[in-house]
């Protein structure tokens, strides 16, 4: 079996005796006399098992697993499988042992079979389970480790390390979607990942944590030069590769906004330093985007934080600035569903009418044109440049739009149907597409209430 394994015992012939054994094993094998030799060797290396005696002078076994552990946790390593080894016939040390979260227990002098088979069971165990863990944290699309696994990393380095938190931002990235398809914004993402991965070393930690939404933690990082030279890198290689995927002919002012806090500058609480690093990057995206911004203490001051007047503008510019584009708004399920359910709360309250229109898009038998889902990416962008900018798209499938048009009456909507299909026609050739629809009318009156009625929250 192909695994490294390091034997920690204060008798030599222990160790001699175990070293033969895993050796005619083709195992790699280091032995080691104390618990502070394993804990220096721990610091540079990262073996797939130790086997650890418990009776050991000046440091046991039991502070030897506890320090240890506590070396990963302060480090953000993953746990390296423990089997505690004794001579001692004691059930209750061995109830210890596994108490603390050993893998397993092994009595001394050594069964060979039984040696060498809860070692590969242990070994086998880890790697499935770091496997599982491995496979839950990441991020199916870039590679980086996701929201959840990604925080509980950074927040851990936060906490000891010295460095720098950056929130990076893909600004006018919606823009790729509306224009080329999300299959292109996939591979820009993509590409992205692969920018931020070559301009960070490998011990730093990047993540995603949104749609176009990264962070990473990098060591050592403790100046504004350094942002602002990584995001200047960043900012290059993006648009080099953009114009790989989507031609010379690219042109959307695609780019990076960072924000940054330090660690320990700023603090060592995750939640604060991304709050810092959040409100910089909104600063970088209000000084033209595509820039990088570092929390300073007086500028939080100067934002006038605190006063409700220069707050309520300054949260009212983060609402109304992030995605804000013309034309209707396409959203995905679960924004069009909350919004839909607000609207309709908020007319069968003060009353109002709406329209909810579906279209439907099939190829026709024997048709030569369009494919149906280029007709599909083209017929989204016809509905938002056609309605308002107050109406709600949702593409409920690939070939199908549901629409929410608010305050729309009966009488009115043909002229609205007639406008789409009409801009449609007067788009590029589409020929052998066809496209049904189906439409509902809603109404619902003011409701007045009696004034000795209680009004209802």
């Amino acid at each position: 079996m192909n695994c490294w394994i390091v034997v920690v015992d204060d008798e030599a012939l222990s160790l001699t005796n175990a070293k033969n054994l895993l050796n005619e094993q083709d195992m790699r094998v280091s032995c080691l006399r104390s618990g502070q030799d394993l804990l220096k060797f721990m610091a540079k290396n990262e073996p797939d098992l130790i086997l650890l005696d418990i009776l050991m002078p000046e440091m046991d076994g039991f502070e030897t697993y506890h320090a240890l552990r506590q070396m990963e946790e302060e480090t953000g390593r993953k746990k390296t499988p423990v089997i505690f080894l004794t001579g001692s016939e004691d059930s209750e040390t061995e109830r210890r042992g596994l108490k603390i979260g050993a893998s397993d227990f092994i009595r001394k002098p050594f069964n060979r079979e039984i040696l060498i088979r809860r070692i590969y069971n242990t070994v086998q165990n880890a790697k499935t389970i770091e496997s599982l863990t491995e496979e839950a944290a990441i991020d199916k699309l870039t590679g980086f480790l996701n929201k959840s696994a990604g925080t509980e990393r950074i927040a851990k380095l936060c906490k000891t390390k010295t460095g720098a938190l950056l929130v990076f931002d893909l600004d006018n990235f919606k823009l790729v979607n509306d224009l080329h398809g999300h299959d292109m914004g996939d591979q820009v993402l993509r590409a992205f990942a692969a920018v931020i991965r070559s301009n960070i070393r490998a011990e730093d930690v990047a993540a995603r944590i949104g749609g176009d939404e990264f962070m990473a933690f990098c060591f050592g990082m403790t100046d504004e030069n350094g942002v602002a030279h990584l995001t200047m890198r960043l900012n290059e290689q993006l648009t080099k590769e953009a114009k790989r995927l989507m031609g010379e002919g690219f042109d959307i002012p695609l780019g990076i906004s960072t924000g940054a806090a330090m660690a320990p500058e700023h603090g060592q609480n995750y939640e604060k330093l991304f709050s810092l690093a959040d409100g910089a990057l909104y600063r970088a995206k209000q000084n033209g985007k595509h820039g990088a911004v570092v929390y300073r203490p007086e500028s939080a001051e100067d934002s006038g934080e605190g006063d409700p007047k220069k707050e309520l503008a300054r949260i009212t510019k983060i609402v109304e600035e992030r995605n804000d584009v013309g034309g209707a708004f396409l959203l995905g399920m679960e924004q069009f569903s909350f919004i839909y359910r607000f609207i309709k709360r908020y007319a069968m309250r003060y009353g109002g009418r709406s329209v909810k229109l579906l279209f439907v898009l099939s190829e026709e038998e024997g048709a030569q044109g369009l494919p149906l889902s280029d007709a599909a990416s083209k017929f989204g962008l016809c509905l938002q440049d056609t309605l308002r900018r107050s109406d709600m798209i949702l593409q409920s499938k690939p070939n199908q739009f549901f629409l929410f048009l608010p305050q729309l009456s009966e009488e009115d909507f043909p002229k609205v149907l007639q406008r789409i299909l009409t801009a449609w026609e007067a788009r590029a050739p589409h020929s052998g597409i066809r496209i049904e629809h189906a439409a509902e009318f809603t109404v619902h009156e003011v409701k007045i209430y009696d004034p000795a009625e209680r009004r209802k929250p």
